[in-house]
């Protein structure tokens, strides 16, 4: 019946092969997958057990994973702050010492906020009611709480009970001499010492101050203490701009750092000048910096007094 075969033609016998190797490969699928036996299914015991391994070493690396994670974000939680309590007004306070006695960063800036819209705490109990201050903080603070008068605030020198914090020393509590109300100094002449007798200001804001006019070259008027964190519009009214020499950044000779470092530059600023210089030399004035599309018009408005195209 074979020799009947080779008398097919010879697509014919191609099909047959073809057939025949389908039905091979078809026998060799049945036999690689378990078979049922008696209902069930007749499982790869060592393949079994080397899956089941495999999942147990997943379920521990994500477990430790986890505890890992956990113990990372409680390190990097922020301790919680410890108060020090001390006679303090409310109305003359400023941020550093209201988070040295405890408040919250929230309930602290509130405080700042009601005294900048004109408000005043006229008794303790007032105090009580700024949002981010907990029952148990103003129980805690209620014995040190004390208000001035304002005829008191007047005086030739107003004393106000500060801490560490505040920036007036090692002490837990340090009398600082203030300057009365109505007073108004120059802020670029001002040094650290004196800026401290403004109130809301300590040391830590003072340094501040310093070190920003610093940065600028000087400041050209007194908005731009907003500039810096933590100092309300409220205290401007303590300064004053007069004829202020202020000390230009000059275009085509500073370098990449130290056109950075202005505050109102940054590295797109200073790498597009020299970029600029580099290709066809100096700048002439500040129109062709306003080409540039890393500068804005207020860019522009605010860098014009500290330029110099010399």
């Amino acid at each position: 019946m074979w020799k009947d075969f080779f008398y097919y033609s010879k697509s014919e016998r191609r099909a047959i092969l073809l057939l025949l190797a389908v039905a091979v490969v078809l026998m060799g699928v049945w036999t690689a997958f378990p078979r049922e036996e008696d209902g069930r299914v007749v499982e790869d015991s060592p393949r079994i057990a080397a899956v089941d391994s495999f999942r147990s070493e997943i379920r521990e690396r994500e477990r430790t994973r986890h505890v890992t994670r956990k113990s990372e974000r409680k390190e990097r939680q922020p301790e919680e702050r410890k108060a020090v309590l001390f006679p303090f007004d409310p109305n003359v306070a400023d941020l550093a010492a209201l988070r040295r006695l405890g408040l919250s960063a929230f309930a602290a800036r509130n405080v700042l906020k009601y005294r900048e819209k004109g408000g005043r705490f006229r008794t303790p109990e007032s105090f009580s009611r700024i949002y981010g201050l907990s029952k148990g903080q103003y129980e805690q603070l209620y014995p040190y709480i004390r208000i001035h008068k304002r005829e008191e605030r007047r005086d030739s020198a107003e004393i106000s009970t500060v801490t560490e914090a505040a920036g007036y020393g090692k002490d837990s509590s340090f009398v600082a001499y203030k300057y009365p109300e109505g007073t108004v100094i120059d802020l670029n002449k001002a040094d650290t010492a004196q800026l401290k007798r403004i109130p809301g200001i300590g040391r830590v804001l003072a340094r501040r101050i310093v070190a920003y006019r610093n940065r600028l070259g000087g400041f050209c008027k007194v908005s731009q203490l907003q500039e810096i964190p933590y100092i309300d519009s409220e205290t401007n009214r303590w300064f004053k701009v007069e004829n202020p020499v202020l000390r230009k950044l000059k275009v085509n000779r500073a370098g990449l750092d130290r056109l950075r470092n202005h505050p109102y530059m940054n590295f797109y600023k200073a790498k597009a000048i020299l970029e600029y210089r580099r290709r066809r030399g100096d700048i002439r004035d500040i129109s062709r910096l306003a080409s540039f599309e890393e500068f804005s018009e207020e860019d522009i408005s605010r860098l014009t007094p500290y330029l110099s195209f010399e």
